[in-house]
């Protein structure tokens, strides 16, 4: 498997797998961090990335408290995570990382292809995204993606992403929100905690979970991640 290939200006978008079938190596070595809770998963990955010289898998982690970690611990070039991890998933994980280490590039690699999931990581700061099962040549596209500073959604996904980001149904409930819940409502496509919110625009804990609900059943929506991908397809944030 090729951890670094030559990727033009043009290429960098949302890039299928035949991009990069006969790229070459032409960087130093990639030292790369495996967050994965499966041992089968990550046996394969070590096996698989180590294979190229162009890579050294430089530690690994089974949930995403390990993860993040062995993220500040070993500094790591990339990151390879799945989002179904045990005590910390990987949305969060990456959160944390990307918040101390933006320079860190992060691929996700796994099972979930809902909706809410895929919005949800890239806006945690996941460089790519890319799906379980899928041939080699897709994650060596999404590692090469992600060195060269590019996003990659894997084919299978891609279209629903396209599709949130197209602009909001009149009822999209945007216009009906305050002007305190629009801010409470950018910080939570943020990430911010209830707690980090009220200590950010000098209110009480109480204060933002009243907003929290208010802009949720304004919205139409069952949780907050639904709420960030409405803010998403407003181009509020």
């Amino acid at each position: 498997m090729k951890c670094k290939v030559e990727v033009d200006a043009y290429t960098k978008a949302v890039l299928p797998q035949d991009l990069f079938m006969n790229a070459t190596i032409s960087s130093p070595t990639l030292r790369v961090l495996i967050i994965e809770d499966d041992p089968m998963m990550q046996l394969g990955l070590e096996q698989s990335l180590q294979a190229d010289s162009a890579c050294i898998v430089v530690g690994q982690a089974e949930d995403g408290y390990l993860g993040v970690e062995a993220a500040l611990r070993l500094k790591p070039d990339l990151i390879i995570m799945d989002i179904g991890l045990p005590r910390l998933d990987g949305i969060a994980a990456t959160q944390k990382i990307k918040a101390a280490l933006p320079e860190v590039r992060v691929v996700m690699l796994t099972s979930h292809t809902a909706e809410t999931e895929i919005i949800a990581a890239l806006s945690s700061g996941a460089d790519a995204y890319c799906i379980k099962g899928a041939s080699l040549d897709r994650l060596q596209a999404a590692i090469a993606a992600a060195q060269e500073g590019a996003t990659y959604l894997d084919p299978q996904i891609a279209r629903r992403v396209i599709d949130h980001l197209k602009p909001p149904t009149p009822n999209s409930g945007i216009g009906q929100l305050s002007e305190r819940e629009l801010e409470v409502l950018k910080l939570m496509v943020e990430g911010l905690s209830n707690p980090e919110i009220a200590a950010k625009l000098y209110l009480s804990p109480n204060t933002v979970k009243t907003h929290v609900r208010g802009i949720m059943n304004k919205l139409s929506v069952d949780d907050r991640v639904q709420a960030a991908v409405v803010a998403l397809r407003s181009g509020l944030v």
